[in-house]
């Protein structure tokens, strides 16, 4: 009891003071959701909540269907911001601001890991304030943390699991087993979370086997590498029984074909496939091409760990700090997972890494960041105080300090402060009313569309025009809603484009779906199977 009044007294105001931050991070940016992750987490969230279990009534990748609706949810994204959101709502009724009270504790809980960080490296409160602090300002995470998506939740529990890897590969440890049962739990509530959260999994794997090569830590490295699997795996195990009974398969498998993709657009194709024949089909030139892009372009490895995870002015001092300390075993589980995380994107899947895969996946390792770039800056002041005599370490360290965690809140809200999301309509939807009650839709986005009118439906196809009289027949699809961006340009992937005052003899242009524009953007024109607007297709 005294130990703990002794933490609450040393640690209690960063925890009160970042309790209402996080609040405020989380609740003022975010009033809805606003794009496609976050209405698909948010819907799943409300059918859990209510009892109504994992299922989908609507597709909005073809990857993993079976043919039919509803379906099995979470076959391409994985269950665990879904839960978190459904939480809230089973706690404090079906709305948003109750779906994102598991958000604002993670996001907490983030920052609190990052505190913890920057005084395990750091050795002062200095160091563990500005690092909880850069965590919550977020850089360009800010305006994300209050999502249904993975930013949240993965900043803290992926952080988190590196933590724990790194107590228990430190020599100093006493009973180290315990840090890597813990380790495995945490491992697989991060791949719960996110699909590439496998790489926690990998990454202590990765580390015990390298440990096993030495005689002297041949069996603890056995026996922790056993504990280490066995939590991931018991963890994870009601997943796994579900996943068997939905689809036969430990895990989905179609997230793999990513691989292959020759454009991002090849996640909606349909039918959904994607491999070796139809990717080197297109040259060694795109091989080369893709990964050069995914590495340096304006969406790349480099730029995201520069500006993304590294605040813009950080990385050179987090590059110094890993440097010198590179012999820390404490160290050595981060080490691998963001080069493994940095490479995997590139190399692999270069398509969704540039689209977001990367960015969601990077929050995992702010807190890291955070902590190191504060005592990398600390060790550029001790490296100039050596070679110039007027520099006072003591006072540079803490101007630097105050400096950066200033510049760091001064970007995120330069990013983020235009960019509050608060409830807004699609008045083009109002049009919908008019058609039957059950039927389903052909549209750019299917999660959005449910989330506004509560219709099931799929998703626009990557492929021709053709193949949408056999979308329709296959999940008994009535209309197609074709939606305009603010530009006013076709918000439909390039090869299902069509003249939308000469459409396909298989479509009949319903007018009442012709709608203006709302506080959102889209303007949108319907189309039926064939028949007049007041019938159900065929």
């Amino acid at each position: 009891m005294n130990e703990m009044r002794s933490i609450i007294r040393r640690h209690g105001a960063f925890g009160g003071l970042a309790l209402l931050l996080a609040a405020v991070a989380v609740y003022y940016f975010n009033g809805q959701p606003f794009f496609m992750d976050a209405f698909y987490h948010y819907n799943a969230a409300g059918r859990i909540a209510a009892g109504a279990g994992f299922v989908d009534d609507y597709l909005w990748t073809y990857i993993g269907a079976r043919g039919d609706l509803p379906a099995p949810s979470h076959l391409y994204w994985m269950p665990g911001t879904s839960l978190i959101a459904a939480a809230g709502m089973a706690l404090f009724g079906h709305s948003y601001a109750a779906a994102q009270v598991g958000l604002w504790l993670l996001l907490w809980g983030a920052a609190l890991t990052a505190y913890a960080l920057g005084l395990r490296l750091g050795g002062t409160p200095r160091h563990a304030w500005a690092a909880g602090l850069m965590v919550l300002c977020g850089g360009y995470f800010l305006r994300y943390w209050g999502a249904t998506d993975t930013f949240a939740p993965y900043a803290c529990v992926g952080a988190l699991a590196l933590l724990a890897m790194g107590h228990a590969a430190d020599h100093r440890t006493r009973r180290p087993g315990r840090w890597w049962l813990l380790a495995g739990v945490l491992a697989a509530a991060g791949h719960l979370i996110r699909s590439d959260g496998l790489l926690l999994l990998l990454t202590g794997a990765a580390l015990l086997l390298w440990r096993s090569r030495r005689p002297l830590d041949r069996w603890p490295a056995w026996r922790h590498l056993a504990l280490f699997s066995a939590a991931y795996g018991l963890t994870m195990s009601p997943w796994f029984a579900r996943n068997l009974a939905a689809v036969g398969t430990l895990l989905p498998v179609g997230g793999t074909q990513a691989i292959w993709y020759t454009t991002y657009d090849d996640l909606f194709n349909y039918p959904a496939a994607a491999g070796p024949a139809t990717f080197f089909a297109q040259g060694a030139g795109l091989l080369l091409e893709s990964r050069w892009e995914a590495f340096f372009g304006s969406n790349g490895a480099l730029l995201t760990f520069i500006a993304v995870e590294g605040f813009i002015i950080l990385p050179p001092f987090i590059l110094l700090a890993l440097w010198r300390r590179r012999h820390e075993a404490f160290l050595q589980p981060l080490l691998l997972f963001a080069v493994g995380l940095h490479l995997a994107f590139p190399l692999l899947f270069p398509f969704p890494g540039m689209r977001g895969g990367l960015f969601h996946a990077a929050a995992a390792l702010l807190p890291w960041w955070a902590a190191l770039g504060i005592v990398g800056i600390d060790d550029a002041v001790n490296w100039m105080a050596q070679r110039r005599r007027q520099w006072r370490g003591v006072t540079g360290k803490r101007v630097f300090t105050t400096a950066t965690v200033g510049l760091v809140a001064l970007l995120s809200l330069t990013i983020a402060g235009g960019q509050r999301v608060q409830p807004y309509t699609l008045a083009h939807y109002e049009s919908l009313r008019a058609l039957p009650p059950a039927a389903r839709l052909m549209v750019n986005d299917p999660p959005q569309l449910y989330y506004y009118t509560g219709r099931g439906g799929v998703v626009l196809p990557n492929a021709a025009p053709a193949v949408i009289p056999l979308i329709a027949a296959e999940y008994d699809i009535d209309y197609l809603l074709v939606e305009l961006t603010p530009d006013g340009v076709i918000a439909v992937p390039p090869p299902l484009l069509f003249d939308l005052d000469a459409p396909p003899p298989f479509l009949q242009e319903l007018p009442a779906c012709a709608c203006t524009p709302s506080s959102r953007p889209a303007d949108a024109q319907g189309y039926g199977q064939g028949v007049p607007a007041a019938a159900p297709g065929t």
